[in-house]
C-alpha cells in the first residue's frame, strides 16, 4: 500500500452512529463534544419524512442538525429555540390546516430543502449543504435519498407516521408497523462505505425508538447486512430503563405489538449484529441469557454533562482508538 503523501493526511478512525428522534440526538451531541467532529458519521432515519403544505419536512434530520449546531429548543424537545410563530398564526387565521407546527426560522429550512429538491438536488446533497451552512464538520447522512414512509396500523386502518405521532399524539393502539418503499430504496451515498470502511472504529445505535427510528434505517436493503459484515464493534444503548421509556411511545408500542417492555427485548431485536448492549444497572439481571455482551452504565441523559459522560462510556467500553477531546 502506498504511503500518504506529505500533503495528504492519512484517514483517522471514525465512529458511525445510527440515530433518529430526540434521544438519539442527545447522545449524538455528546459524541460531537468529546471527539473531533470530522471523525463522526451520523446515519439518520428519514422514515418520518412527509409532505406538508407543499413542503418536504424531514423531522429527524432537522432535529439532529439543530441539536448539533446549538439551535434546538430543549424545553419543547423539538424545533428551534427562540422561535416565532407568525406564519402558523396567519395560516390558522385563514382557516388553514395548522396541526403540524412550523416555526418561522424552521420554515426557512423546509423552504430551502423543498426548493433544492425541485431543482434536482438529492436529499444527501441538501443535508450536506445545510450542515455546512450551520457550521457542522461532521457528516450527516440520510439513510436513503429515496422516500421511505413509516406507517402504523390501528383499529381504523393504516396511519402515516406524523398523523399517529403528532396529530393523534400516539394514542391509537397499534398492531403492525411497515416501512413503505424500503424494499426498493437504496442506501444514501456514504452510508455503506462508512459502515464497512476499515477505518470505522465503532458503530453505535443511539437510544432511539427501535421500531420507529432505527428499524426504518435497517429496512433499507444492504444496511443491516453491512452491520453484520462490519469488523467494527457494534454497540447499542437501551432506550428502555426499568420497563419505562425515557421519552416517547417505545414501551407503549412494545406492549401493543406483544413484546415484553424490557431492555432485553431490544437487545434481542438487534441480536444478529450487536456486540455490546449498554443498559441501566437496574436492567442487568433481566437479560438472561444475554444475546450479546451486556454492560451496566448510567444511560439516562438529563443534561449536557450526562450526554458527554455517556459518549465517553460508549467509547471506553468498546476500547476504540478514537481521539477524545475536552469540550470546547
Amino acid at each position: 500500500m502506498a504511503a500518504a503523501s506529505p500533503n495528504q493526511q492519512a484517514p483517522t478512525p471514525h465512529v458511525v452512529a445510527l440515530t433518529g428522534g430526540v434521544g438519539g440526538a442527545k447522545l449524538a451531541l455528546g459524541l460531537s463534544r468529546i471527539m473531533p467532529p470530522e471523525d463522526l458519521r451520523f446515519i439518520v432515519n428519514t422514515g418520518d419524512d412527509f409532505e406538508y403544505l407543499g413542503l418536504n419536512i424531514c423531522p429527524d434530520l432537522d432535529t439532529l442538525l439543530y441539536t448539533l449546531s446549538g439551535l434546538s429548543d430543549e424545553s419543547r424537545g423539538w424545533g428551534r429555540r427562540d422561535e416565532t410563530w407568525n406564519f402558523m398564526s396567519a395560516l390558522a387565521a385563514l382557516g388553514g390546516d395548522a396541526w403540524f407546527q412550523l416555526g418561522d426560522a424552521d420554515l426557512a429550512v423546509h423552504v430551502q430543502r423543498s426548493h433544492r429538491l425541485r431543482l434536482g438536488q438529492s436529499k444527501s446533497e441538501i443535508t450536506a449543504w445545510l450542515a455546512q451552512q450551520l457550521g457542522l464538520r461532521c457528516q450527516v447522512l440520510p439513510m436513503s435519498d429515496q422516500p421511505v414512509r413509516t406507517r402504523l396500523r390501528g383499529s381504523d386502518g393504516w396511519l402515516d407516521f406524523q398523523d399517529y405521532f403528532v396529530r393523534q399524539r400516539c394514542e391509537p393502539v397499534i398492531d403492525a408497523i411497515e416501512y413503505v418503499g424500503a424494499d426498493i430504496a437504496q442506501p444514501a451515498p456514504g452510508v455503506i462505505d462508512s459502515i464497512t470502511s476499515k477505518h470505522c472504529a465503532l458503530i453505535l445505535l443511539c437510544p432511539s425508538n427501535p421500531w420507529l427510528s432505527i428499524d426504518p434505517i435497517l429496512a433499507v436493503p444492504g444496511i443491516r447486512a453491512a452491520l453484520r459484515a462490519s469488523t467494527a464493534p457494534v454497540v447499542a444503548v437501551s432506550p428502555v430503563i426499568n420497563g419505562k421509556a425515557v421519552k416517547g411511545p417505545t414501551v407503549k408500542l412494545m406492549r401493543e405489538l406483544g413484546l415484553r417492555p424490557v431492555a432485553g427485548t431490544v437487545a434481542t431485536h438487534y441480536a444478529d449484529f450487536l456486540d455490546l448492549f449498554l443498559v441501566d444497572p437496574a436492567d442487568v439481571d433481566e437479560l438472561s441469557p444475554p444475546p450479546c455482551r451486556i454492560e451496566p452504565a448510567q444511560i439516562l441523559m438529563r443534561d449536557l454533562a450526562d450526554r458527554e459522560r455517556l459518549a465517553r462510556t460508549v467509547l471506553s467500553a468498546c476500547g476504540t482508538a478514537i481521539t477524545q477531546t475536552e469540550p470546547g
